[in-house]
C-alpha cells in the first residue's frame, strides 16, 4: 500500500506555495472555471467548438453539473485521521487513485502530438491512460511513452470487422489492461458549435492516426482506391487548407502525400466506416471469442441495460453522457449511477464519466458507488494550456483536492467513501425537482 502521511494534497500545496515565494505561479489555475478561461484563450475556435461543445442546446452538459449540486458533503469532526490511502484496483489495474483519463478524440486541436504528451503526462503521475480510438498518434507511440504505466485502449465498433479485429489485436500487442467499448456513438450528436463552422476534424485528417497505422484499414483504403478514382473537389481556399491538413497528418513525406491519393482516399474511407449504426448487443456478444482482455462498456445510462452487460459476462461498464456531447437533455452521468449502482448491488465494476471537474467531484461520485472515475475535459484544458505540465498539474490538483476532501471529512482510504459523507441538496427555493 502506498500510504504517505503528508498525502498528495499537502504535497501539492507545498509545491505550489514554496514556487509563490519565488515568484512562480502553477502553470494551470487550480480552479476549473480559471482553467476554462485559459484553455479558451489558447485555441482555436474550431478547436474550442469541438472540445468544450455538448450536443443540442448543451442541456446535458449543465445536467451533469447540476447532479453534483444536488449532493452535499457532510464531514465529520475530530476523527484522528491522519493517514489516508487513495490507491485502488479496478479489474487489476492499480491505481494511485481512482481517476483515469478518459479516451478524448481529436486532441491533436489543442496541441501538436497531443496523445503521446498526454501518455507522458499519465506515465509521470502514474495515472491510467484510455488511449482513443480517434486518437492523433498510434496507440503504439503512445504505449511506448508510457512504460510501464497502466494504459486501457477504447474501441469504437467499425463496420468493418477486420478492422475491429485488428485494433482489438494491436491492443492486445500494446499490454492494454482492458477493452472499453464505447457505446454511445454509433452516429455523431448534433452538435451546433462544430456545424456552425462547418467544422469536423476527421475531414481534415485529424484524429485518425489509429486507422492510418492500421494494416486492415489501409488495406480497406488500397481496395477503395482499386475501384474508384477519389472524387473531385470545389477548388477553394478552404479546399486547399484541408488537403493540406490532411497531407500533414497521414503517415509518411509531406510532399509524397501530396502526391498520393491514400490520404484523401483514408479519410473518406474512415468517413464510411468508423462506427457502426447497427451495433447490438448481438456484436457485443462476440467479444469473448475476440480478446482475452477485460472487457468495458462504456456509455450506459440505463439500469436495465447496465444489468444486461453483467449478466452477458462483462467485466465492467462506465455510466457516461459522453461528456453531453451526444443527446441534447439526457440523463446525468452522476444520476444513473445512483439508479446504476442501486440496480446491480456492490460487487460488478462501475465507473463513472462525465461531469467530473475536481477533486470533490471524485469525491461524490465514489461515495455514490464509482469505483472510479473518468477525467476528460479538464486535462484536455491542461495541455492547450501548458502541453505536458498542464496535464501533469490538472491530475495533481484533482488528486490533491480528492486527498484533502478526504482527509477534512475522515475518510481514511476510498473504500471508506460512502453515502454515509453525503447528504440530499435541497433546491433554491420554489424550484421543485421530480
Amino acid at each position: 500500500m502506498n500510504v504517505r502521511k503528508a498525502g498528495p494534497g499537502r504535497e501539492r500545496q507545498a509545491v505550489v506555495y514554496r514556487d509563490g515565494v519565488l515568484g512562480r505561479r502553477p502553470a494551470v489555475p487550480a480552479d476549473f472555471a480559471g482553467l476554462e478561461r485559459a484553455a479558451r484563450r489558447s485555441s482555436s475556435a474550431r478547436a474550442w467548438a469541438y472540445v468544450a461543445g455538448g450536443a443540442g442546446e448543451g442541456r446535458t452538459m449543465r445536467n451533469n453539473r447540476a447532479a453534483f449540486d444536488r449532493w452535499a458533503i457532510v464531514p465529520r469532526m475530530a476523527h484522528g485521521v491522519t493517514e489516508r490511502d487513495l490507491t485502488t484496483d479496478v479489474l487489476g489495474t492499480p491505481m494511485p487513485a481512482p481517476v483515469l483519463l478518459a479516451p478524448v478524440g481529436a486532441g491533436a486541436l489543442m496541441g501538436k502530438d497531443s496523445d503521446v504528451k498526454i501518455a507522458r503526462a499519465a506515465a509521470a503521475t502514474g495515472t491510467p491512460y484510455v488511449f482513443s480510438n480517434q486518437g492523433c498518434n498510434p496507440m503504439e507511440e503512445c504505449a511506448a511513452a508510457m512504460g510501464g504505466t497502466p494504459r486501457w485502449m477504447q474501441l469504437y465498433w467499425s463496420t468493418d470487422d477486420s478492422v475491429v479485429d485488428s485494433l482489438i489485436n494491436r491492443a492486445e500487442a500494446i499490454g492494454a489492461g482492458a477493452l472499453v467499448v464505447t457505446l454511445d456513438t454509433t452516429s455523431l450528436g448534433w452538435r451546433p458549435q462544430d456545424l456552425n463552422l462547418g467544422s469536423l476534424p476527421f475531414t481534415q485528417g485529424v484524429g485518425i492516426a489509429q486507422y492510418t497505422s492500421d494494416a486492415s484499414f489501409s488495406r480497406l483504403v488500397r481496395e477503395r482506391l482499386g475501384e474508384t478514382a477519389v472524387g473531385r473537389t470545389d477548388v477553394t481556399l478552404g479546399a486547399l487548407r484541408s488537403l493540406l491538413s490532411i497531407t500533414r497528418n497521414h503517415p509518411g513525406g509531406f510532399l509524397a502525400n501530396l502526391r498520393s491519393p491514400v490520404p484523401r482516399a483514408s479519410v473518406q474511407t474512415f468517413l464510411d466506416t468508423y462506427s457502426n449504426p447497427g451495433l447490438g448487443w448481438d456484436h457485443l456478444a462476440t467479444l469473448r471469442d475476440r480478446t482475452r482482455l477485460p472487457v468495458v462498456l462504456k456509455g450506459i445510462l440505463h439500469p436495465d441495460d447496465a444489468r444486461r452487460a453483467f449478466e452477458m459476462g462483462v467485466d465492467g461498464i462506465v455510466v457516461s453522457n459522453h461528456g453531453g456531447r451526444q443527446i441534447d437533455n439526457s440523463v446525468a452521468s452522476l444520476d444513473a449511477l445512483v439508479r446504476i449502482r442501486d440496480e446491480v448491488g456492490p460487487d460488478p465494476t462501475v465507473l463513472l464519466d462525465s461531469g467530473i471537474r475536481t477533486g470533490a467531484d471524485v469525491f461524490t461520485a465514489i461515495a455514490l458507488g464509482a469505483d472510479a472515475v473518468l477525467l476528460g475535459r479538464p486535462y484536455l484544458y491542461g495541455l492547450a494550456i501548458a502541453g505536458q505540465r498542464g496535464v501533469e498539474e490538472v491530475i495533481a490538483n484533482v488528486v490533491a483536492e480528492l486527498d484533502l476532501t478526504m482527509a477534512l471529512t475522515g475518510a481514511s482510504s476510498i473504500a471508506g467513501v460512502t453515502r454515509d459523507f453525503l447528504a440530499p441538496q435541497e433546491p433554491p427555493h420554489g424550484i421543485r425537482t421530480p
